[in-house]
């Protein structure tokens, strides 16, 4: 009688515990603490995360709770569902098989957000996002680089301006300044030098997904040394 009955009782207790786990599985998450999204860097104005989802992963229903930016690095599907919604996007929508594609998610303006991401395609879908800590601009003024070479601007509002730079071997930006502090992310890395003005060439041979935090005030031109494309995205915060 005694076997039947703690047989019984465990058969009980898996019934009770597995709704529980799932409905934690389901319960959603701030964005900088689900699944995939690891955070590898922090300051007074950002949360940097590497966000690198397998395949035939997901990354759990999670919050977009502030104004937040992503940086696409590879080709990948996959599938979007907002909390609360039985609706699935089609695979690949919303451009997340463009590398190099830059969002602004404008929590500021639109809400909190809460979805879940399926990576469905058969690579990784990885991308560099960054969730700004404060709630508005912190008042700096950013630099204008129209005109100048190899600068292409993809993205200004109330938060930041974005460039874009994709240099051929052999090719170089022209000379800019950076007026706020920013951040520059690599689509694609390769060999290259940093020339500051009464300073040696500073040689770099960033991977992708490679990341720099860049503080006001430095004078800059990049010329790509190597041998393959070099393509990066820069970003000063207002």
């Amino acid at each position: 009688m005694r076997p039947f009955l703690s047989a019984s009782l465990a058969a009980l207790a898996c019934m009770l515990v597995q709704p529980v786990s799932a409905q934690l599985e389901d319960k959603p998450v701030p964005m900088d603490k689900a699944p995939f999204h690891i955070p590898v860097f922090q300051n007074d104005y950002i949360f940097l995360l590497n966000v690198n989802i397998p395949p035939g992963r997901n990354t759990g229903y999670h919050i977009h709770y502030a104004d937040s930016v992503s940086v696409n690095l590879t080709p990948a599907s996959q599938t979007n569902q907002n909390f609360g919604s039985n609706e699935v996007s089609k695979p690949g929508t919303g451009g997340d098989g463009e590398p190099g594609r830059a969002t602004f998610t404008d929590v500021t303006k639109n809400g909190q957000r809460t979805h879940k991401a399926t990576n469905v395609g058969p690579t990784p879908f990885h991308n560099i996002s960054f969730i700004f800590k404060k709630p508005g601009p912190a008042g700096n003024t950013v630099s204008d680089r129209s005109g100048v070479k190899g600068y292409t601007q993809i993205m200004d509002n109330a938060r930041l301006r974005a460039w874009r730079v994709a240099l051929k071997p052999g090719e170089a930006t022209g000379e800019i300044t950076q007026n706020a502090p920013g951040l520059r992310v690599y689509v694609h890395g390769g060999v290259m030098a940093e020339a500051v003005p009464e300073s040696a060439d500073r040689g770099m041979a960033p991977y992708e997904g490679d990341y720099i935090w860049q503080d006001a005030g430095q004078t800059r031109t990049i010329k790509n040394t190597g041998t393959t494309l070099v393509e990066f995205v820069e970003f000063e915060l207002k």
